[in-house]
């Protein structure tokens, strides 16, 4: 395998927060957003610079201001010859050490002039089929959101809003009426409760859904293990990294691995390495953000049963160099994106 790249000239590092518009708006079980808040890093040394991308998520207590702050206090770090293995002691998982984590891959990559697949051992990826995201609504706004994307092979609903707004009995079958032929996985975003779960899992199964993400709270899911779940049932936020696999197996079916939770590739590939040795199946997930926050994750598609990377078709506008996206179809990065 390919050595990592020489550090013995301190390499410089560089942070900053970006704001990216968001076509229209993206409204999830805990709220809404016009705008992805992200923050890029960028480690340079002897001409060569790699980049990684986070988003700070408000779910764990993470803002843009403090993750840059968390990635910046690592100067001193870098200086002294840091490398990724050094990085998954010195940060714990989260957004901050995700973007230095795919930097520091991207960096090996253009320092041993090889694609970070090869640099890693790992298969190249391929062109994949990615879900399409829902935005929680009114079931008849989610039903004409729908529509215009009925063509879509996968769809991915966002449930869990109050029933004063409609009720997500109502949300999926209005959903599945406009998209009769499109695979559904749905996602709660915590916001069911166990009195309300079997009659949600019902609902979804005459639905011909496929797969239901994170129904209950984390830390309160202990229902799902007592309950028959008539379709698969994946953890997100209940699992973040290899730690918190232990014990999910009685509760669920499969896992959402994000970088922006496991701090990075390399945590993540070693995450779903022993998720399969576990028996749980793979989803691949992203927030809302730029092609350069999809790019890493596209080497943990090979292993998943789904993908679900369409940060970038839900913004206004995207990086240079950006994923190519055909439909639903979304191709491996060029070099000059990451990688």
């Amino acid at each position: 395998m390919t050595q990592p790249a020489d550090y013995r000239e301190p390499p410089r590092l560089l942070a900053r927060i970006e704001s990216w518009p968001i076509a229209g708006s993206f409204t999830i079980s805990r709220g809404a957003k016009t705008e992805a808040a992200v923050v890029m890093a960028e480690i340079s040394h002897r001409g060569r610079t790699g980049r990684g991308e986070c988003v700070p998520y408000a779910r764990y207590g993470e803002t843009p201001q403090a993750t840059l702050a968390a990635i910046m206090a690592m100067q001193d770090a870098f200086a002294d010859g840091i490398d990724r293995a050094a990085l998954q002691t010195l940060m714990p998982a989260g957004a901050a050490r995700n973007a230095l984590d795919c930097a520091l891959l991207d960096l090996e990559a253009k320092v041993a002039g090889v694609r970070v697949w090869d640099l890693l051992g790992r298969d190249p990826p391929r062109p994949c089929t990615t879900a399409f995201t829902i935005s929680l609504g009114t079931p008849e706004a989610m039903a004409a959101a729908t529509a215009k994307a009925a063509h879509r092979p996968l769809l991915k609903i966002k449930l869990g809003g109050a029933d004063e707004l409609g009720g997500d009995e109502a949300r999926i079958a209005a959903v599945r009426k406009a998209a009769p032929e499109s695979e559904l996985i749905v996602d709660a975003n915590e916001a069911w409760t166990p009195d309300n779960l079997e009659r949600h899992l019902t609902a979804c199964a005459h639905a011909g859904v496929t797969l239901v993400e994170q129904p209950l709270p984390a830390g309160q899911d202990s229902a799902l293990a007592t309950i028959r779940r008539p379709m698969s049932v994946c953890a997100d936020e209940s699992v973040h990294d290899r730690a918190s696999l232990a014990g999910l197996r009685d509760r669920y079916d499969a896992i959402n691995i994000k970088l922006d939770k496991t701090g990075g590739l390399t945590e993540a590939l070693a995450m779903a390495d022993e998720a399969r040795a576990l028996g749980l199946d793979i989803m691949v997930g992203c927030m809302v953000a730029t092609s350069l926050s999809m790019a890493p994750a596209m080497l943990l598609t090979q292993q998943a049963r789904f993908v679900d990377l369409d940060g970038p078709l839900l913004l206004a506008n995207d990086r240079d160099d950006a994923l190519r996206y055909d439909g639903s179809t979304v191709h491996p990065p060029d070099a000059e994106l990451w990688g």
